[in-house]
């Protein structure tokens, strides 16, 4: 086997080549030390045989994949960074929760039900029909209205408001005064479900 820095003059240039072909000058000019380091720690063991330009040039072509992965990987400068949506006051969260409090108010009492028991205590269609004595397609019908209403009254900002309770979504801030609802009265309410909203 040759002197290694021999192998740097013979193939220094075709290396350089490979590296420029895939990376801009500065990367290319780093991939190329790069491939050079791996290949003075490898060249102790290469096997006699082996095509050393054909062997530098996979060397060079997978530290300059190498580059590329790292770059994609890593954030990227703006020009401008994008403004966060600033941050809603605290009168403006009661406004929220007092116009959400009058639009349920307002609904006719059984989509009122369904949407208090369904979509605010996270009770399932079906336990708000044996709550309630309606039937479980008029509760599941009454909840769909009731929450298209609120969409209507509200405008699309609010629509989170009236989301689903479920046990995966992150726990709201507290929902003002919905016990001021005349809701049905039964075990099963007094104690709700894990996960459902209090």
């Amino acid at each position: 086997m040759p002197p290694f820095d021999r192998v740097v003059e013979l193939h220094g240039t075709t290396v350089l080549r490979v590296c420029r072909a895939l990376l801009d000058a500065a990367d290319a000019d780093d991939a190329w030390s790069e491939t050079f380091l791996a290949a003075l720690v490898a060249w102790p063991d290469l096997p006699a045989d082996v095509n050393v330009e054909a062997w530098l040039v996979t060397v060079a072509r997978r530290k300059a994949l190498d580059v590329i992965r790292g770059k994609s990987r890593r954030p990227q400068p703006v020009e401008l960074v994008p403004e966060s949506a600033p941050p809603v006051s605290f009168d403006e969260l009661l406004a929220r929760d007092d116009a959400l409090l009058r639009a349920v108010r307002s609904l006719p009492e059984g989509q009122r039900d369904a949407v208090v028991l369904h979509h605010l205590t996270g009770l399932s269609h079906l336990e708000v029909a044996e709550l309630t004595g309606r039937s479980h397609a008029a509760c599941r019908r009454a909840a769909a209205d009731g929450v298209a209403a609120l969409r209507r009254v509200l405008g699309p900002g609010d629509e989170t408001a009236a989301a689903p309770a479920s046990a995966s979504a992150p726990a709201p801030a507290p929902a003002p005064a919905w016990e001021e609802f005349s809701l049905p009265t039964s075990p099963r309410h007094a104690t709700p479900r894990e996960g459902a909203r209090r």
